[in-house]
């Protein structure tokens, strides 16, 4: 199809969307409007930045009474994905006085009740805080038509899959269901085969992994290097940029060290306030920052249209963590940057994570005539730290990595983004063997010391 008329979408949508400044539907749009409009469940499998909440919000709009109560149920697996999805809908709906509203935890659940109070159409929710408004009956589910679970499989590996059941057992039957994931590992499938309707599957470039329309390059240099080729890059690039980093406290130091050097900047990780997430947000999206440092919290829940470089000031631990950062840029068709940094330590990671890369990768060290002198322990092949990918590809730690359930973005040790040290280790612990030598001389020891009592009682 050649435009959003031809899809039979209302007025008052198509108004909208020409404001938007969109004229003709992406693959998946055009496929999978029809389908849902039509009110068969539909299964999506499409890379990042190719219009998915205007595919799955269109139909929603268009087939919700204003005024009917709740009718539209949006489960996403984070708060920042949840917001995006929320303002989103907003603009799709702007001229239809549909009403939506966010829930999601990390924010006061009185100012969710006085929203609510308000009688929406729609709400988008993250899991956990829907599970406590349903409990409680402050959301009700008699009405609901349409529900959409969208990035399922991170909600999969954030371990929601059980909180997501109960949630679809307590809607009603005859609802209109889509779901839409990046990757499609098997506990999805089953998930859809259980609660969808003999759903329509449309995949979209679902084995993409190219980073279309991205210039993508990568340079090796020493870590404590990695600021001024950063401040290079930035002062190169004419958009907006976001600088990911592996950790917390990284986070903390690259956002103050380019504060120092007179850059906007703001911040976002996991140890922060809720408000202090919205509000850095905020001005990222409205343009009063230049530069947005993030942990991986943020990697699939940007949607800003002028980010056109995106730097990876550490290597991510999986593949599918690399093309989601970068996937924060060249959206909807756009063109745009990425740079990672490379370190001495990591080069056994990005050369697994190049593996996968499918389109021109540009090398910056001959570029740029910047020799790599890795010294000589690190020239060892000691192994990958990089986790292979256990269900979806995206996050889930194995069974050595940390014992609590992962929070995307959420306090405490995470597996995106989170603070400390990663578990995602060489397959030995350097305090194993010196564990075991302590154990070994303390046993000696007092092997030795019972032997001398013994023997001074006999005599």
């Amino acid at each position: 199809m050649n435009t959003f008329e031809e899809l039979e979408i209302n007025e008052d949508i198509l108004r909208s969307i020409k404001e938007l400044g969109f004229t003709t539907p992406f693959p998946i749009q055009a496929q999978a409007i029809p389908e849902l409009l039509q009110g068969n469940d539909v299964i999506g499998q499409a890379h990042t930045g190719t219009g998915k909440t205007a595919t799955f919000g269109i139909p929603m709009l268009q087939n919700i009474i204003h005024g009917g109560g709740i009718q539209g149920l949006v489960i996403a697996p984070t708060r920042e994905l949840a917001m995006q999805i929320t303002e989103e809908i907003k603009k799709i709906g702007k001229y239809t006085k549909i009403k939506v509203v966010t829930v999601y935890g990390g924010q006061g659940i009185g100012i969710q009740l006085d929203a609510l109070r308000r009688k929406p159409e729609i709400v988008v929710a993250t899991p956990g805080r829907l599970i406590d408004h349903l409990d409680n009956g402050s959301i009700r589910t008699d009405d609901i038509k349409h529900v959409v679970l969208d990035e399922a499989d991170v909600m999969l590996d954030m371990g929601f899959i059980e909180d997501i059941e109960y949630v679809l057992q307590k809607v009603p039957g005859n609802r209109i269901t889509s779901l839409w994931s990046a990757t499609m590992p098997p506990e999805i499938l089953r998930l859809s085969d259980k609660y969808l309707n003999n759903a329509k599957n449309i995949l979209i470039d679902s084995d993409d992994l190219s980073g279309e329309g991205i210039d993508q390059s990568f340079l090796v240099i020493k870590d404590r290097e990695k600021h001024k080729y950063l401040t290079d890059f930035i002062n190169q690039n004419k958009g907006q940029v976001i600088v990911f980093c592996s950790t917390k406290i990284r986070t903390r130091n690259v956002a103050r060290d380019l504060q120092k050097s007179r850059y906007k900047v703001v911040a976002i990780e996991g140890d922060m306030s809720q408000n202090k997430r919205e509000y850095s947000m905020m001005k990222f999206r409205k343009n009063q920052a230049d530069i947005l440092v993030a942990t991986d919290v943020a990697a699939r829940g940007i949607d800003v249209p002028k980010v056109g470089l995106v730097v990876n000031y550490d290597v991510p631990n999986q593949d599918m963590v690399y093309f989601h950062r970068i996937g924060r840029t060249a959206r909807a068709g756009a063109k745009g940057k990425a740079v990672t940094l490379v370190s001495y330590s990591s080069i056994a990671d990005w050369k697994f994570i190049k593996k996968q890369i499918k389109s021109d990768l540009t090398d910056l060290n001959k570029k740029m005539g910047i020799e790599v002198h890795i010294p000589d322990p690190l020239k060892r092949d000691v192994g990958r730290r990089i986790a292979q990918p256990m269900r979806s590809g995206y996050g889930r730690r194995p069974s050595y990595g940390g014992r609590n359930r992962p929070s995307y973005g959420g306090g405490g040790r995470s597996s995106y983004g989170g603070g400390g040290r990663s578990s995602y280790g060489g397959g030995h612990s350097k305090d194993g063997p010196a564990r075991d030598q302590y154990k070994r001389r303390n046993s000696a020891r007092s092997s030795y010391g019972r032997q001398n009592r013994d023997s001074k009682k006999k005599w």
